[in-house]
């Protein structure tokens, strides 16, 4: 693992696309962030997840005390996050300028693990986006989820019409070897003094 930051608290490491943050159900989804920094550090415990597909900064706490802390932080949105995409197609807008997708989601269960926009019965979820650069192969964006829904960015971004590149469960079908185009890029604790960026490789 490509571990970022460690300190008596946390550890944050940088996740790569298609590996777990936590184990799944079988013996063949054992492999995963967790298990591979317990192996460093016997304490370490999950504090958020990223999707499989998405790559990026992933939060740890050293031990219960430290989880429930973060935990906490994340709840009452004390943690900034912001991510990089890039959504298929040219999206409209101005480069540089803030926009917000304000669509409430629920779990779509004949489909899981997919979500859909549900105006009746679905959670707020709010994603504010802006555009950062557009050429041949989609538009490069900069997103921060303000609330932590279930593939909330991948949803709010198919809502806009322009779903994020490589994403199997809400775009066209990807080629096998295209990966999501999704990178957790920065992760900010402000009241702990730590500011964490990592830049995608795509």
């Amino acid at each position: 693992m490509d571990i970022v930051h460690v300190d008596a608290q946390l550890i944050v490491v940088n996740k790569p696309g298609g590996l777990l943050s936590v184990p799944g159900r079988g013996p063949d989804k054992q492999d995963c962030a967790i298990h591979r920094i317990q192996a460093l550090y016997p304490e370490a415990l999950t504090v958020h997840r990223l999707d499989m597909a998405t790559s990026g900064l992933l939060l740890m706490a050293r031990g219960p005390e430290q989880q429930r802390l973060l935990s906490a932080e994340f709840r009452e949105r004390r943690v900034n996050k912001r991510y990089e995409a890039v959504l298929t197609g040219r999206v409209d807008g101005i480069a540089g300028e803030w926009q917000e997708v304000d669509l409430p989601l629920l779990t779509d269960w004949p489909n899981r693990p997919r979500q859909k926009i549900d105006h009746e019965h679905g959670k707020p979820s709010l994603t504010r986006w802006r555009i950062r650069s557009q050429d041949a192969g989609g538009t490069r964006v900069e997103l921060e989820p303000v609330t932590g829904r279930t593939h909330q960015l991948r949803v709010h971004m198919l809502a806009l019409g322009h779903p994020i590149v490589g994403d199997a469960l809400y775009g066209p079908d990807p080629s096998e070897d295209q990966r999501l185009l999704l990178h957790a890029s920065i992760l900010e604790l402000p009241e702990r003094g730590i500011a964490l960026h990592s830049p995608p490789d795509f």
